[in-house]
């Protein structure tokens, strides 16, 4: 009987298993603490922030819009003769403490997709964008398209360890901005459920694309109440001076209550000091001038402080979006905004190579990883990017995920107690059966303590050949034209996609999404 029972537990273990572990049981999942990397000391931190509340109170930052000189004037700042606004250091600081928003949610339109930007919890996701696509068969580029973009948001779809879909690339196959903005909101949309963002080059393009949000989600005034898009704003025309246009849609953003990515992305050594403190301090003031003047007119609206600062081969002033230099300075510009309690976003996973090789994997993971550990809270660009963000390619998306599930499970790492320092275990594995290959323990840590690559080989070198000596390109090839064949998200309705295509104008044939084309 005894023997019966065991066996009986021993098959519902087996079972348990094999179904897999509940979302809370993952080895990894979206939101694991960082923050043990820190490559700046306290003291570095606070002259860091001193530098950059004097870059705006004394220099100030040029063109800026009206909205923001009204409202920083009537602050307490000025606007001077060469049309820079200053910031006084006490309006900042004021924001900083007191006035910004610490933490939020971005929501997805499945909601147990949502994420919340708080503390350290880290999520790594994509961003743009990119002007070509990668042929991985043929090794050549072409211009990237409006279908191009929506095959990269359902394929980011199925992948469990990319948190968020930022717009990849730009839809070169469309002529005004008015069918551009509205495109990518749409393509990315129509693709996947998870926190998505997008950008805008005009402010009631904001207006039009806010209507088929509320829409989708129920209704006016719906995606005000669960914000599921978060813009991706360029604000900056470094060094310290505001994007005109990118700012006159800022206002609409906060209109209409999108949270909004306060992007400073300066290049070391050509539109930042080439000194890595300098650059970060340069990100930082511009930041913090956005997020002043965003607060200013809409207290507690949810924003993140994109430092993005990037770095240059000074060798030939182009970007090197994979190099060392890059890694440990968005991990500080990630330390820094946590530093002062505000949702951090940094870029990693530039790659400056232009396909998903050997080059590609260690410019990738080096900075992913850096960035994570020190607990950025969104790692944006962090999958799918080649060519120091100039391409992007499908087969790097998916190798991106194995990679990003390893990165994910450092963050989490070692957990010790009772239970897992094993002193029983090891006891009894001493005294019965040798090994640990059938013990209770491990079969039930399979899937909640390690993580599993989907398209990274494990084989033996002899079970390798025989599936064909493929290298992870080639499988992920494989892995997306099956993914690109079989999976069409259903989250928006026909009816609402009609309702969309009545009223805007959408430039992906419905073939595309309904998955009656031929292209895979």
């Amino acid at each position: 009987m005894a023997r019966r029972r065991r066996a009986g537990g021993r098959a519902a273990r087996v079972a348990a298993r094999r179904a897999g572990p509940t979302k809370d049981e993952r080895a990894v999942r979206p939101g694991q603490s960082g923050g043990a990397y820190r490559p700046l000391t306290e003291s570095d931190m606070e002259r860091v922030y001193e530098a950059a509340l004097e870059l705006i109170e004394d220099l100030g930052m040029g063109d800026p819009i009206p909205e923001f000189a009204e409202a920083v004037t009537a602050a307490g700042g000025h606007l001077d003769g060469n049309n820079r606004l200053h910031y006084p250091r006490s309006v900042v600081q004021r924001i900083v403490e007191d006035v910004a928003a610490k933490e939020w949610v971005w929501h997805g339109i499945d909601e147990d997709k949502s994420i919340e930007l708080s503390g350290n919890k880290v999520h790594y996701g994509t961003a743009g964008a990119a002007v070509l696509m990668l042929d991985y068969h043929e090794r050549t580029f072409r211009p990237s398209t409006t279908v191009d973009l929506y095959d990269a948001s359902r394929l980011n779809n199925t992948l469990e360890h990319i948190h968020f879909f930022l717009r990849t690339m730009v839809t070169r196959d469309l002529e005004t901005s008015r069918e551009v903005d509205i495109n990518t909101a749409y393509a990315t949309m129509m693709g996947t459920d998870k926190p998505q963002g997008t950008s805008f080059f005009r402010p009631e393009h904001v207006y039009e694309v806010v209507e088929m949000y509320d829409y989708v989600l129920g209704g006016e005034g719906e995606f005000r109440r669960r914000p599921f898009v978060c813009a991706n704003n360029t604000f900056v025309v470094p060094p310290l001076r505001f994007a005109y246009e990118s700012t006159e849609a800022m206002v609409a953003q906060i209109a209409t209550g999108m949270p909004i990515n306060l992007l400073s992305a300066g290049q070391a050594g050509a539109t930042s000091p080439a000194a890595l403190g300098g650059s970060l301090v340069q990100a930082l003031a511009e930041c913090l001038a956005g997020l002043t003047s965003v607060n200013l007119i809409s207290p507690g609206h949810p924003c993140v402080m994109g430092l993005w600062p990037f770095v240059s081969d000074l060798r030939t002033g182009a970007m090197s979006g994979g190099s060392g230099e890059e890694a440990v300075l968005n991990a500080a510009a990630a330390q820094m905004a946590n530093w002062l309690g505000l949702p951090s976003g940094v870029a990693a996973g530039m790659a400056d190579s232009k396909l998903p090789d050997n080059q590609a994997g260690y410019e990738k993971g080096i900075t992913t990883v850096l960035a994570g550990q020190a607990g950025a809270n969104l790692v944006y660009e962090s999958a799918g990017m080649l060519g120091s963000l100039l391409a992007f390619s499908l087969e790097a998306l998916v190798i991106d995920n194995d990679m990003l599930g390893a990165a994910n499970r450092t963050i989490r790492g070692v957990d010790i107690d009772d239970s897992t320092l094993s002193i029983d275990v090891i006891r009894e594995t001493i005294f019965g059966p040798g090994h640990f290959l059938g013990s209770d323990q491990t079969l039930h840590l399979m899937q909640r303590e390690y993580v599993y690559p989907v398209i990274g080989d494990r084989n033996n070198p002899d079970d390798w050949r025989d599936l064909g000596a493929k290298n992870a390109a080639e499988r992920a090839y494989e892995h997306v034209n099956e993914v690109m064949r079989t999976h069409f998200p259903t989250h928006i309705s026909r009816e609402q996609d009609e309702w969309i295509r009545s009223r805007l104008p959408i430039a992906l044939p419905v073939e595309e999404v309904t998955g009656l084309g031929t292209r895979w």
